[in-house]
């Protein structure tokens, strides 16, 4: 494991309303519903221990992070690198608006996705490095037992360097708006 942790807890920000409507955020946002409010609130329960919160910039993440810290009675750390992967001309868009108007480049998407580029912004790939530095910050600030919130996309390659897994393995993951990974000595664990 890449920091000196009892564990590392990873939970993804609560339900947004483009959530509920299928469109993509990316980094762009939108507000939590009140099912994303009462998802962070449970958040809180499952991360009980916790002795730092670490959040997304992203105004949905740090939502779900002030309710969690509070809850907790914990302080809030931004880190600019937990921030989703730039969905570039897609965000804002829902899947069938996607395939509309970017048919060929929704197509390539299938070919490798984690080579594979949002048009005007990230790949996976491009988003891997900074994901690690991400976890490095966290490993800086000493904590021994950090809630981290982020984004489903991020997860999966914060995921990738937790565990020690192929790109391949960490996209086949997926981590649910109501689901907390606990990632210690004896592996990965949802609460």
């Amino acid at each position: 494991m890449i920091g000196n942790w009892d564990r590392v807890l990873l939970a993804r920000h609560g339900q947004t309303e483009w959530n509920v409507v299928g469109r993509r955020q990316g980094q762009q946002d939108s507000p939590l519903t009140a099912l994303g409010i009462e998802q962070a609130r449970r958040h809180a329960v499952a991360a009980a221990g916790a002795d730092r919160v670490f959040t997304s910039p992203q105004g949905r993440a740090t939502a779900t992070a002030r309710l969690i810290a509070e809850a907790l009675d914990v302080s809030v750390v931004v880190v600019d690198e937990l921030a989703e992967i730039h969905h570039g001309e897609f965000a804002g868009l829902t899947d069938l608006e996607i395939e509309a108007r970017f048919p060929a480049e929704w197509w390539d998407r299938t070919e490798d996705k984690y080579e594979w580029r949002f048009p005007g912004g990230e790949s996976y790939a491009d988003a891997d490095p900074r994901a690690l530095r991400a976890l490095e910050k966290v490993a800086a600030d000493r904590s021994r037992r950090p809630l981290i919130v982020t984004h489903e996309m991020l997860s999966r390659l914060l995921l990738r360097h937790l565990l020690g897994l192929t790109p391949q393995d960490a996209l086949a993951r997926r981590h649910p708006h109501d689901v907390v990974f606990a990632v210690g000595p004896d592996g990965l664990a949802s609460i």
